[in-house]
């Protein structure tokens, strides 16, 4: 018995090929084959077994999208903007621009920019735009196995099972964490290496346990590290970088 179909632009962001716009656009262009035959009508459904492949210049438009890592300060909103805050996105200015880097920021570098992973405002560190769907969804996505490291000021004590427990087994809104990696840096600061991101998650778990968090830095997802990166200042993702 064969499998209910899906449709193709779907299945492709499942299988992390591209984000669905992306593929919607990719179909409607002829760019995607199904089993080596080219569709290019939106909304097609097909076997969800079905070998999907990019034309040559879908592939060449993918290593076109832009993925930009800002090392956001203090007071600046991830997405939407909060009066009387402003968006992480007005940091990305030419002036703002570290390194030797080739690239240079153009226009068309913010159309479909999106953050992937936000901060709180009251957080810093490392925080991506990106035009590339796949980058956002091995972020994002709830089954991503990502980490995201963590720099955490702290007040209070912490016995040794409340520390065991930041590790595993709290649960917020109702739900059990995923297992975390928490350990002392020195004698007021955690390191805490998550898999998932709740909103304020690590806010929430340090006061489950009687620590009030002071200041948090993120400093790493998967492969890639803030390092060297001032703060405000941002610079392009390199085609020999990855998160994995």
């Amino acid at each position: 018995m064969s499998e209910e179909k899906v449709r193709l632009s779907k299945l492709m962001a499942e299988r992390g090929i591209c984000s669905r716009r992306e593929a919607d656009e990719y179909i409607a262009k002829g760019l995607v084959l199904v089993d080596g035959v080219k569709v290019d009508q939106l909304g097609t459904k097909v076997d969800p077994k079905v070998k999907i492949t990019l034309e040559a210049q879908a592939l060449k438009q993918q290593k076109r999208l832009a993925t930009i890592i800002l090392n956001k300060p203090i007071g600046w909103v991830s997405a939407q903007p909060e009066p009387p805050y402003q968006p992480a996105i007005k940091l990305i200015t030419p002036e703002n621009q570290f390194g030797d880097s080739k690239q240079r920021l153009r226009k068309e570098h913010f159309e479909g920019l999106a953050v992937a992973g936000r901060l709180d405002i009251d957080s810093q560190g490392l925080l991506l735009f990106t035009q590339d769907g796949r980058i956002a969804k091995k972020i994002i996505a709830e089954e991503t196995k990502l980490e995201k490291e963590y720099i955490v000021r702290v007040e209070g004590k912490l016995p040794a099972d409340k520390l065991k427990l930041l590790n595993h087994g709290l649960s917020l809104d109702g739900k059990a964490l995923k297992p975390a990696k928490v350990e002392w840096i020195n004698e007021d600061q955690l390191r805490f290496i998550l898999r998932e991101g709740k909103k304020r998650q690590i806010r929430r778990m340090c006061e489950l346990v009687g620590l009030r968090v002071t200041g948090l830095k993120r400093v790493r997802i998967g492969s890639l590290v803030l390092g060297k990166l001032p703060e405000g200042k941002w610079r392009f993702l390199e085609e020999d970088e990855s998160l994995d």
